[in-house]
């Protein structure tokens, strides 16, 4: 951590976008996929059914990635601040950059970003994440950090969310990530559960799913909130604090949340109040109507008819004297 020869310590690793990661890629490019799939059947759909279809398609789609793709995120919190801090450990230099911390429901990232990049002979751009889901060990990683002499910035943040922080954030975020995804997850079954309703056709129930998808989506959220509850540890850097609000994931659940609560509610409605519609909505009077024409289409033999409607010939019975 201190100075070599004059030079601060380099080190070689992985960085992580601290919104977009791997899994999240992965995630999208497969119900991207799904996608793709659905609308090459597009053109077999005949008329104002194709537009409904499309549409119950991607609106599934949509909800069904959020779910997926929030749980690998890392922007449930977010904060900025720009401030002069001191860059490395035992060291009087001093840089002007904008420092950020992104909460996810798995782990944290600390960024921090020189104003300008340029500083100190050294390109101050730097991205770090610190795992605390069930296989990651924070501890561990805070402790490879101080290993590879990571800025002082971003150690200070990351240690208010060690295990040893009298701040006990840890804790706090951990256990309400956890359940924040976990409960994620049992919205993604319901989410499973509606599409087979809906593709049975069982209409009601479907819409009933779609309900409980959004209601575990809110549960979610008010899972995640109970960090609210707790006094968060101030993280000042000179006379200037850092300080974090709901970010972008946390709103796009919202939003895809009380969406599910809208189109499960219309679709509960309709049923009772105007089923034609919903029947229309998902193309169940054309179906029953081919059904019905396929039932009238009769072959009949017409040698078994002209045998059937020919009367009876009566039969002679000859007796014979004795």
């Amino acid at each position: 951590m201190t100075l070599f020869d004059g030079v601060y310590p380099f080190y070689l690793q992985q960085r992580k976008h601290f919104v977009f990661d791997v899994s999240t890629i992965i995630v999208i490019i497969v119900f991207l996929t799904f996608a793709a799939t659905f609308l090459l059947i597009i053109p077999g759909i005949r008329g104002r059914a194709r537009l409904y279809w499309v549409f119950r398609v991607l609106l599934s789609l949509v909800v069904g990635v959020v779910i997926v793709a929030v749980q690998f995120t890392g922007d449930w919190e977010s904060g900025w601040v720009t401030a002069n801090t001191s860059y490395k450990s035992f060291s009087t230099v001093m840089v002007k950059a904008d420092i950020g911390l992104h909460v996810g429901l798995a782990g944290v990232n600390v960024t921090l970003v020189g104003n300008p990049v340029n500083q100190v002979n050294e390109t101050i751009d730097y991205n770090e994440h610190f795992a605390w889901s069930f296989d990651a060990d924070y501890d561990h990683s805070y402790s490879e950090g101080l290993e590879k002499g990571l800025p002082s910035p971003i150690l200070y943040v990351a240690e208010k969310f060690t295990t040893e922080s009298p701040c006990n954030m840890h804790r706090q975020y951990r256990i309400s990530g956890h359940y924040a995804s976990a409960t994620l997850w049992v919205a993604f079954c319901t989410w499973l559960i509606s599409n087979m309703l809906f593709s049975m056709p069982v209409l009601i129930y479907g819409g009933y799913m779609v309900l409980t998808t959004g209601a575990f989506m809110i549960f979610s959220l008010l899972s995640f909130s109970t960090v609210r509850n707790s006094l968060i540890c101030p993280i000042q850097f000179g006379t200037e604090s850092l300080l974090i609000d709901y970010g972008g994931s946390f709103w796009l659940t919202l939003v895809i949340g009380l969406l599910c609560f809208v189109v499960g509610i219309a679709i509960v409605v309709l049923h009772y109040f105007n089923p034609d519609l919903l029947k229309t909505f998902f193309d169940l009077h054309e179906v029953r109507t081919e059904d019905c024409q396929e039932m009238t289409e009769v072959y009949i033999n017409p040698q078994f008819m002209s045998n059937t409607q020919s009367p009876p010939q009566p039969s002679r019975i000859i007796s014979s004297g004795m």
